[in-house]
Protein backbone atom coordinates (compact mmCIF):
# COMPACT_ATOMS: atom_id res chain seq x y z
CA UNK A 1 0.00 0.00 0.00
CA UNK A 2 0.98 3.66 -0.60
CA UNK A 3 2.43 5.65 2.25
CA UNK A 4 0.77 8.59 0.66
CA UNK A 5 -2.38 9.92 -0.04
CA UNK A 6 -2.97 12.45 -2.60
CA UNK A 7 -5.74 14.60 -0.62
CA UNK A 8 -5.62 17.46 -2.81
CA UNK A 9 -4.64 20.17 -5.33
CA UNK A 10 -3.39 23.42 -5.38
CA UNK A 11 -5.82 25.97 -7.48
CA UNK A 12 -4.66 28.97 -6.92
CA UNK A 13 -3.53 31.44 -3.34
CA UNK A 14 -5.86 33.42 -1.82
CA UNK A 15 -5.12 36.94 -0.31
CA UNK A 16 -2.04 38.59 0.57
CA UNK A 17 -0.43 36.56 3.48
CA UNK A 18 0.08 32.99 1.99
CA UNK A 19 -3.56 31.43 2.13
CA UNK A 20 -3.86 28.67 -1.06
CA UNK A 21 -7.20 27.74 -2.30
CA UNK A 22 -7.21 23.50 -2.77
CA UNK A 23 -9.48 21.44 -4.72
CA UNK A 24 -10.62 18.68 -2.61
CA UNK A 25 -9.80 15.10 -3.28
CA UNK A 26 -11.69 13.87 -0.28
CA UNK A 27 -14.57 12.67 0.44
CA UNK A 28 -15.51 16.42 1.96
CA UNK A 29 -12.99 18.86 2.25
CA UNK A 30 -13.50 18.85 5.87
CA UNK A 31 -11.37 16.18 6.01
CA UNK A 32 -8.57 18.30 5.36
CA UNK A 33 -8.61 18.85 8.68
CA UNK A 34 -7.47 15.58 9.93
CA UNK A 35 -3.93 16.20 8.51
CA UNK A 36 -1.55 17.71 10.59
CA UNK A 37 0.95 17.99 8.05
CA UNK A 38 1.11 17.57 3.90
CA UNK A 39 3.96 17.32 1.87
CA UNK A 40 4.05 19.43 -1.80
CA UNK A 41 6.66 19.10 -4.11
CA UNK A 42 8.27 16.51 -1.43
CA UNK A 43 8.30 19.34 1.31
CA UNK A 44 6.40 19.18 4.56
CA UNK A 45 4.00 21.70 5.54
CA UNK A 46 2.42 21.69 8.82
CA UNK A 47 -1.03 22.75 8.67
CA UNK A 48 -1.81 26.29 10.81
CA UNK A 49 -5.13 26.35 9.59
CA UNK A 50 -8.31 24.96 7.17
CA UNK A 51 -11.65 26.69 6.19
CA UNK A 52 -13.40 24.32 4.31
CA UNK A 53 -15.66 25.93 1.92
CA UNK A 54 -18.13 23.22 -0.91
CA UNK A 55 -15.62 20.76 -2.39
CA UNK A 56 -12.71 22.98 -1.72
CA UNK A 57 -10.56 24.34 1.43
CA UNK A 58 -8.23 27.64 2.20
CA UNK A 59 -5.22 26.08 3.80
CA UNK A 60 -2.55 27.97 5.71
CA UNK A 61 0.65 26.39 5.68
CA UNK A 62 3.71 26.97 7.93
CA UNK A 63 6.55 28.61 5.61
CA UNK A 64 4.41 29.85 2.80
CA UNK A 65 4.23 33.46 4.23
CA UNK A 66 2.95 35.78 1.36
CA UNK A 67 0.92 35.97 -1.65
CA UNK A 68 4.12 34.85 -3.74
CA UNK A 69 5.04 31.78 -1.80
CA UNK A 70 1.94 30.62 -2.32
CA UNK A 71 1.65 31.28 -6.12
CA UNK A 72 4.50 28.89 -6.45
CA UNK A 73 2.02 25.99 -5.79
CA UNK A 74 -0.37 26.57 -8.20
CA UNK A 75 -1.54 23.14 -9.82
CA UNK A 76 0.57 21.00 -7.44
CA UNK A 77 -0.59 18.32 -5.58
CA UNK A 78 -1.21 18.07 -1.28
CA UNK A 79 -0.32 14.96 -0.53
CA UNK A 80 -0.94 13.35 3.44
CA UNK A 81 1.14 10.34 5.13
CA UNK A 82 -1.30 7.28 5.54
CA UNK A 83 -0.37 7.16 8.94
CA UNK A 84 -1.96 10.70 9.34
CA UNK A 85 -5.26 9.26 7.84
CA UNK A 86 -8.67 9.09 9.83
CA UNK A 87 -9.39 5.12 10.27
CA UNK A 88 -12.32 4.56 7.12
CA UNK A 89 -15.44 2.87 7.59
CA UNK A 90 -15.59 -0.51 6.69
CA UNK A 91 -16.21 -1.13 2.84
CA UNK A 92 -14.61 2.36 2.23
CA UNK A 93 -11.09 2.72 0.50
CA UNK A 94 -8.46 4.81 -1.03
CA UNK A 95 -8.57 5.36 -4.27
CA UNK A 96 -4.86 4.85 -4.76
CA UNK A 97 -5.60 1.06 -3.35
CA UNK A 98 -7.97 0.48 -5.89
CA UNK A 99 -5.39 1.37 -8.92
CA UNK A 100 -4.13 -1.46 -10.27
CA UNK A 101 -6.46 -4.22 -9.25
CA UNK A 102 -7.45 -6.60 -11.63
CA UNK A 103 -10.92 -5.94 -12.69
CA UNK A 104 -13.22 -9.66 -13.21
CA UNK A 105 -16.76 -11.03 -13.97
CA UNK A 106 -19.28 -12.28 -10.82
CA UNK A 107 -17.78 -15.86 -13.27
CA UNK A 108 -14.22 -14.75 -12.96
CA UNK A 109 -13.47 -13.25 -16.41
CA UNK A 110 -10.36 -10.98 -16.57
CA UNK A 111 -11.26 -7.72 -18.07
CA UNK A 112 -8.44 -5.85 -17.29
CA UNK A 113 -6.83 -3.60 -14.75
CA UNK A 114 -8.08 -0.25 -13.29
CA UNK A 115 -5.41 2.32 -14.82
CA UNK A 116 -6.75 5.58 -13.29
CA UNK A 117 -10.47 6.66 -11.80
CA UNK A 118 -11.76 10.16 -11.62
CA UNK A 119 -13.30 10.86 -7.95
CA UNK A 120 -16.99 12.21 -8.65
CA UNK A 121 -20.34 11.53 -7.22
CA UNK A 122 -20.03 8.77 -9.22
CA UNK A 123 -16.69 7.68 -9.51
CA UNK A 124 -15.04 7.31 -13.22
CA UNK A 125 -12.88 4.05 -13.50
CA UNK A 126 -10.77 3.30 -16.25
CA UNK A 127 -9.76 -0.50 -17.12
CA UNK A 128 -6.85 -1.63 -19.62
CA UNK A 129 -6.07 -5.08 -20.23
CA UNK A 130 -5.70 -7.34 -23.97
CA UNK A 131 -5.00 -3.95 -26.19
CA UNK A 132 -8.64 -2.48 -24.91
CA UNK A 133 -9.26 0.72 -22.74
CA UNK A 134 -13.42 0.90 -20.97
CA UNK A 135 -13.96 3.81 -19.27
CA UNK A 136 -16.96 2.43 -16.87
CA UNK A 137 -18.71 4.21 -14.23
CA UNK A 138 -19.23 2.89 -10.92
CA UNK A 139 -23.19 3.00 -10.46
CA UNK A 140 -25.65 1.02 -8.39
CA UNK A 141 -24.60 -2.56 -8.80
CA UNK A 142 -21.91 -2.39 -10.86
CA UNK A 143 -19.58 -3.37 -8.35
CA UNK A 144 -19.85 -6.48 -6.12
CA UNK A 145 -16.27 -6.19 -4.76
CA UNK A 146 -13.36 -4.77 -3.67
CA UNK A 147 -10.72 -6.71 -2.17
CA UNK A 148 -7.40 -4.61 -2.11
CA UNK A 149 -5.94 -6.75 0.06
CA UNK A 150 -5.71 -9.79 -3.38
CA UNK A 151 -5.72 -6.38 -5.59
CA UNK A 152 -8.89 -7.93 -7.29
CA UNK A 153 -12.33 -6.07 -7.87
CA UNK A 154 -15.21 -8.29 -9.01
CA UNK A 155 -18.06 -6.48 -11.22
CA UNK A 156 -21.80 -7.85 -12.43
CA UNK A 157 -21.14 -8.33 -16.22
CA UNK A 158 -24.88 -7.55 -17.05
CA UNK A 159 -24.80 -4.06 -15.20
CA UNK A 160 -20.81 -3.38 -16.36
CA UNK A 161 -22.14 -3.88 -20.13
CA UNK A 162 -24.54 -1.49 -19.63
CA UNK A 163 -22.65 1.55 -18.22
CA UNK A 164 -18.90 0.48 -19.99
CA UNK A 165 -17.69 1.78 -22.65
CA UNK A 166 -15.20 0.37 -24.90
CA UNK A 167 -12.23 2.45 -27.07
Amino acid sequence: MEKTLTIATVLKPQGIRGEIKVKALTDSAEDIKNFPRVFIDGVEYKVLSVRPAGDCAFLMLRGIADRNAAELLRGKDVLALREDAPQLPEDTYYLVDVLGCEVVTERGKVLGKISDITPAKTDIYVVEGGGKRITFVAADGVIEDIDVENKRVTVNKKRFDEVAMYE
